[in-house]
């Protein structure tokens, strides 16, 4: 049997790590506040990881999203990381 995924909207956008960005949707905000996603401070983040992340806490568990990732908000309102590339192959901007 073959199966194709069903369309669906979800919102997004491109982390960029800057600190004075201020596109950010009001959810990711939302989840800062509650602690769904965490931005470590610089230093333990380069100490930790070698890079400046976010840590996103996923129902599979924690995950990293780098600059350029892409933060998805799913239908269901769960937060995930997405790559550029991978983003690009499987959304297309709704109008």
């Amino acid at each position: 049997m073959k199966f194709r995924k069903k369309p669906v909207v979800i919102e997004a956008f491109k982390w960029t790590c800057d600190q004075h960005y201020t596109e950010e949707p009001g959810w990711i905000i939302e989840a800062l506040k509650d602690g769904t996603v965490v931005i470590p401070n610089l230093s333990w983040s380069i100490e930790t990881y070698g890079r400046f992340v976010m840590e996103i806490n996923t129902l599979e568990g924690v995950m990293i999203a780098d600059q350029g990732d892409y933060i998805i908000q799913g239908i269901k309102g769960e937060i995930y990381p997405i790559k550029e590339e991978i983003f690009y192959e499987t959304y297309e901007e709704v109008k």
